[in-house]
């Protein structure tokens, strides 16, 4: 019976952070591993508690299992960390020469192919292009021969070391995000062609020296509909495996940045070659199409003011935009909240706040207990200045993802003080705490996107606000590592020469 062992280590991270993440970042956000890893995979179970249900792991787990011909699956580990600063040298390689042994360790028995989910945007402090240098080292372990399957966000930075290394390598098709177990089922069942030796992938990819464009770059809305809508039509194709397109996340350490496509097909080069090509010309074309501007937190409060009859028949979806945790913001700035205090006070807030010192001050006390005390400031106190909280404890909550939490009301205000970066992208965050976001008439969430899929049923309207933090684009574009011209930052007139010389193509 063949044999296939699966894993995740998985971040995104941010490199304008001031926080490093650590070892027990990942280990208090999700850490399972052997048999419950296994059942956490299957239909019913949950695979990320708080999170995720079905994941990548659940979606390749289930692909593996329908298949007609059995499958012995060897589960490893499931680790995966809240989006922050890069990771701490020490922890990473803590984490990947685990992640090796364990693999050198299940290879002693036999071993005919191996699944990974990344990110493909993760940093470490002194590290060049981590991830790349995790798949050589997988690779040198498994042999050139060997099958193996690598899952990655949209936004993964794809790098000449991630494409020699001949993993065959399957993008989400979906922002915001919600495609995860299709993902996974879908390199289930080309990992396990691959492994019956019914289809030999060939591959081909091109790199553009663009890194933001592409307006919302929503894959159900204009320009990128389109694009998305030929990704599809061109896997109808029974000899194209699989269409991945890489809009890279923006605040990232690297050089050479930007969006990437990349074709696998059945042993045919010249059609992977040609639809690598039409699809990078579609992205370049929607490259003039920037981000929208967002309104400062003055104008965002004052639009939420404005809104009476979508607070009425549900609540105001309020993302800041310039402290996005999804992005690796901090989660500690205070901009809303002052705007909120000086210009709002009379609408019903929820809001959170990341200020372990705070925390760890009020954890030992009891609800009801009074508050007067300044938070915020504390990981980043450049861009984030102190706010006066003046109310009582509302409800106190022990170590989880977020670490311990406090919530404090504040007139009408609950603030939910976090040790941790607070990622709220789901009412579940505000409702395991005691508050309804139906009886809110702000939600203060820290996603770009995919707030805007949990929150459906809620949102009347959605604003983003630029609050000047590390998660806004021009922070990003300000910050780019790349010694080459690359657009928006750089006139760029066109990507052929640039896509040569990163794959190697010009000397």
């Amino acid at each position: 019976m063949p044999r296939i062992a699966f894993a995740r280590l998985q971040q995104e991270s941010n490199a304008l952070s001031p926080v490093t993440t650590t070892r027990e970042d990942f280990e208090r956000s999700h850490y399972i591993q052997g048999a419950e890893l296994l059942e956490r995979c299957q239909k019913n179970a949950h695979e990320v508690d708080g999170f995720l249900k079905h994941g990548e792991l659940s979606g390749f787990v289930q692909g593996v299992q329908a298949q007609a011909e059995a499958y012995e699956l060897v589960p490893l580990f499931s680790l995966w960390a809240i989006t922050g600063g890069p990771l701490a040298r020490d922890a990473w390689e803590y984490h990947t020469n685990q992640l090796i042994e364990r693999l050198q360790d299940v290879a002693k028995d036999g071993l005919d192919g191996f699944f990974l989910a990344i990110h493909g945007a993760l940093c470490v402090r002194g590290i060049e292009d981590p991830e790349g240098r995790l798949m050589e080292r997988l690779r040198e372990v498994l042999g050139p021969d060997m099958p193996i399957a690598i899952s990655m966000d949209l936004h993964a930075h794809l790098t000449p070391r991630k494409v020699d290394t001949n993993s065959l390598l399957f993008a989400y098709r979906t922002n915001p995000h919600r495609d995860h177990r299709r993902v996974g089922r879908r390199a289930a069942e080309v990992l396990c062609r691959v492994i019956r030796q019914e289809v030999q992938p060939t591959i081909a990819w091109r790199t553009l020296p663009l890194v933001l464009g592409g307006g919302h770059t929503i894959d159900f809305l204009a320009p990128m509909r389109a694009i998305f809508r030929w990704m599809n039509r061109a896997e109808r194709n029974p000899k194209v495996l699989y269409v991945n397109l890489f809009m890279v996340h923006l605040w990232l350490d690297a050089d050479e940045m930007g969006w990437a496509t990349h074709i696998i097909t059945d042993d045919d080069p010249e059609l992977a070659e040609r639809l690598a090509e039409e699809l990078a010309d579609l992205c370049w074309e929607v490259r003039h199409q920037q981000p929208p501007e967002f309104p400062s937190a003055a104008e965002a409060v004052a639009q939420a003011k404005k809104a009476r009859l979508q607070r009425k028949l549900g609540t105001v979806c309020m993302s800041d935009g310039s402290d996005m945790v999804g992005a690796g913001g901090t989660g500690e700035n205070t901009a809303l909240l002052q705007e909120f205090k000086d210009s709002a006070p009379e609408l019903r807030l929820l809001l959170p706040l990341r200020d372990a010192p705070a925390v760890r001050e009020l954890h030992p006390k009891k609800p009801g207990d009074p508050v007067n005390m300044l938070v915020g400031g504390h990981l980043d106190p450049e861009r984030n200045t102190p706010v006066q909280i003046t109310g009582t404890i509302r409800s106190i909550h022990p170590d989880g993802p977020y670490g311990r939490i406090v919530v404090v009301d504040d007139g009408n205000f609950s603030i939910v003080l976090t040790e941790g970066a607070p990622l709220v992208m789901q009412p579940k965050f505000y409702r395991d705490l005691g508050l309804s976001p139906w009886e809110a008439d702000v939600v203060v969430v820290k996603s770009l996107f995919p707030f805007r899929v949990y929150f459906a049923l809620q949102n009347r309207k959605t604003i983003y606000a630029k609050t000047n933090g590390i998660t806004d684009f021009d922070a990003g574009l300000n910050a780019l590592a790349s010694t080459t011209p690359v657009w928006p930052r750089d006139d760029v007139r066109e990507w052929r020469s640039t896509d040569r010389r990163r794959r190697g193509l010009d000397t």
